[in-house]
């Protein structure tokens, strides 16, 4: 016996000749199926949705998005595997998956890695083939919504299959139409040119109500409602005067009339053939109440936003290019949701899901001029207003930001986010919908950095400096390889005796062309690069090396690296930070890691377990500008850290502002109360420095002392000093 790679169904032989019947392989792409198959690739946002079906040796795409192939071998096909089981076949990823890792389709074009394939069930049982959806990116989970969805639309399919099926039927022999029909899940109808009923189904029965007995012989008006009666005589008349109906062989969708008198959306397929001396007339009629109903909550589905009932990202774009192509003036207000993270984590994802409702509420109703409101999708939405007046834009740009800002209640309990906005107009902005998004999205930029819960109106001068920040990032990518990083060295000092204690290791670019630049020119850039991590660790590597041939002549001298975010999310910092003691020999708490606010406020578990273990490792832990952001006294309960550092906007005019004087002492103080150590920065005058001396800091630092230099002069100055 042959074997295949592939279940063969026990009635192989009753289903190839079922899919027969329906006559579909091979034949032109009709709409009513791409319509449906495109309209599967936004309800479920995948690449690829095919209606296959499966021939003795091969599949047939009857329809297809997203692949331009219109069969492949059965060999190869998943949904040979989909149609020997009678649920949906998913598969997350075909790599992991024995039956298909090596699959040509999945090692090759189109990459299949998600698939998902619901069969197609002809009324006797037969599985014709599926409705799939694909995707060349895995997929965890499938929900129980999606399979209902995709249930729903193998529905669909089904139906036109049927109707294709009964039509070709009829025209090839009346017997076997009728054969057909008497198990058919549509009402089929046969009459005489004289209006007698001929032929009467069970589904008919079921439909509108009557008996065969209660039909048979009687004329087929009794089923036609007055909104089409008239369409109906006409072509009664068309037909007795020996010419042909105009509505034969075609589909339309009329209103049918049911015994007790009520009306129905039908659709009917009428078609008419010669039967003896006379001419015969046939109807096959479905309800579409159901269908219209499926229909329209799968549209709805595929064009709005699930969760809070706005239109989604791709009726969002469709809306923007009609209405720039209409050369209408409008503007974007492009809204971002600030501390919206936190709400999930500490209240969970139903009241994160709570809050965006009620975001979209709150936008409809500043907004309600708005020629459309969205959801882009995770936090991001966006409003498209009618004009382009910029007061009007900043009046509701403002609005929109003390609107989103006020409380949230949950379950009793207070949730409470922000809102940064990027404004960009049309057409003086561009007459473009991508471009002027991008405008907008550079105004969300800067309304982010600039602090967040606030508004931003584009200006020429983004663009300009966002094509210069993709200009560094292009060339940072090269610099770390060829070793255009540097280390500096900015003494750290005691400041009683003034004798040096550390250095903190500050990254400096040797630019080829700019010469040498400061963390302020790309800084940034290189902390959103997914090279940051290991950036961060040459970093560590490099400056545990030199750390440890100071210590020689400087005993207990520590060396501060300032740590990348993107290294807490690696799973490395650990390993990295334990194989750099290991190969330079320095000992732990000679090594200092400064961590940044954003870390310590995301309050992860992992992070939480990282920094312990960093400390009962030895390793020394600084809580980078203490004070300049929303860090609470509790983060100084919770996280393990060993000394805290004064920001330099503090220590400026610590001898001058009353309030700047105020915050310092107060950092001395919870130093002293937590048992942390403080050391504070930019320190460059004799009159700051008695200040800090005075008020109890141990630590300090700045160009009093000494600028960030090389490792050469670094050692020249102070090597010298210490000797």
């Amino acid at each position: 016996m042959q074997t295949t790679p592939y279940p063969i169904p026990a009635n192989e032989e009753q289903r190839l000749r079922a899919l027969a019947e329906y006559h579909l392989i091979d034949t032109p792409a009709e709409e009513q199926f791409d319509r449906l198959v495109a309209l599967a690739a936004r309800l479920f946002d995948v690449p690829i949705v095919l209606i296959s079906l499966l021939d003795r040796d091969r599949q047939y795409f009857k329809a297809r998005v997203g692949l331009d192939v219109c069969q492949t071998s059965r060999d190869v096909s998943f949904c040979a595997h989909a149609i020997a089981r009678d649920e949906i076949l998913f598969i997350p990823d075909a790599r992991e998956d024995p039956r298909f890792r090596s699959n040509p389709l999945v090692l090759g074009h189109p990459h299949i890695r998600f698939y998902a394939g619901k069969p197609l069930v002809a009324p006797g049982g037969e599985k014709l083939g599926t409705v799939c959806l694909i995707d060349s990116k895995p997929r965890e989970t499938f929900s129980n919504e999606d399979r209902a969805n995709l249930c729903d639309l193998a529905a669909l399919v089904m139906d036109r299959l049927e109707m294709r099926r009964l039509d070709f039927a009829r025209t090839v022999s009346q017997s076997r139409f009728e054969n057909i029909a008497a198990t058919s899940p549509d009402a089929i109808i046969c009459s005489t040119s004289d209006e007698k009923i001929t032929f009467w189904n069970k589904s008919a029965e079921r439909l509108y109500g009557y008996t065969a007995e209660e039909v048979l012989h009687r004329s087929a008006a009794l089923l036609i409602p007055d909104s089409w009666r008239q369409i109906y005589d006409e072509e009664i008349q068309s037909l007795r005067a020996g010419k042909a109906m105009q509505l034969d062989n075609t589909t339309v969708e009329l209103s049918g009339q049911r015994k007790d008198g009520s009306e129905f959306p039908a659709e009917y397929s009428l078609s008419t053939w010669a039967e003896g001396n006379g001419i015969g007339v046939g109807a096959i009629v479905r309800d579409l109440s159901d269908r219209r109903r499926n229909e329209e909550r799968l549209f709805r589905l595929a064009s709005l936003d699930a969760l809070t009932e706005l239109p989604n990202r791709a009726v969002w774009r469709k809306t923007l290019d009609q209405t720039l192509a209409s050369d209408k003036a409008a503007t974007v207000l492009l809204v971002d949701l600030d501390g919206f993270k936190e709400v999930n984590d500490t209240l969970g994802h139903s009241a994160g899901d709570a809050v965006l409702k009620e975001v979209a509420s709150r936008l409809r109703s500043v907004c309600h001029d708005a020629i459309m409101v969205a959801r882009l999708g995770g936090d991001e939405f966006v409003a498209l207003l009618p004009g382009n007046d910029i007061q009007v834009a900043k009046d509701t740009a403002a609005e929109l930001v003390r609107s989103i800002s006020r409380p949230y209640i949950f379950a009793g309990k207070q949730a409470t986010i922000g809102a940064s906005i990027g404004v960009s107009r049309a057409p003086m902005h561009s007459e473009r919908s991508d471009e002027l998004l991008s405008a907008a999205d550079l105004a969300l930029y800067k309304a982010k950095e600039a602090g967040k819960g606030r508004y931003v109106v584009f200006t020429p001068a983004f663009r300009e400096a966002a094509v210069a920040r993709k200009a560094v990032q292009r060339e940072l990518k090269l610099a770390f390889e060829n070793g255009e990083l540097e280390l500096y060295y900015q003494p750290q000092v005691d400041a009683r005796t003034q004798r040096i204690t550390g250095a903190e290791a500050l990254m400096r670019w040797r630019h080829p062309e700019r010469g040498l630049l400061t963390p302020a020119a790309f800084m940034d850039v290189l902390s959103e690069k997914p090279s940051a991590a290991a950036v961060g660790e040459w970093a560590i590597r490099e400056a545990c090396l030199q750390a440890r041939q100071w210590r020689d002549q400087i005993p207990g001298f520590r060396v501060g690296v300032n740590l990348f975010e993107a290294q807490f999310h690696s799973g490395d910092l650990m390993g990295a930070v334990q194989d750099a003691l290991l190969e330079t020999g320095l000992p732990a708490d000679a090594l200092e890691l400064e961590i940044v606010e954003t870390v310590l406020l995301s309050e992860d578990r992992k992070t939480m377990r990282l920094l312990h273990d960093l400390r009962e490792l030895g390793v020394g832990l600084a809580f980078d500008d203490y004070g300049t952001g929303f860090a609470s006294l509790s983060l100084l309960k919770r996280y393990p850290v060993s000394r805290l550092k004064i920001d330099r906007t503090f220590v400026r005019d610590v001898n001058s502002d009353p309030e700047d004087a105020a915050v310092v002492k107060a950092i001395l103080y919870l130093g002293k109360s937590f048992g942390l150590d403080v050391i504070a920065e930019g320190v460059e005058t004799k009159a700051q420095l008695d200040f800090l001396t005075n008020n109890g800091c141990t630590g300090v630092q700045g160009y009093l002392f000494g600028k960030p230099m090389p490792a050469t002069a670094f050692s020249a100055k102070f090597l010298r000093q210490a000797a």
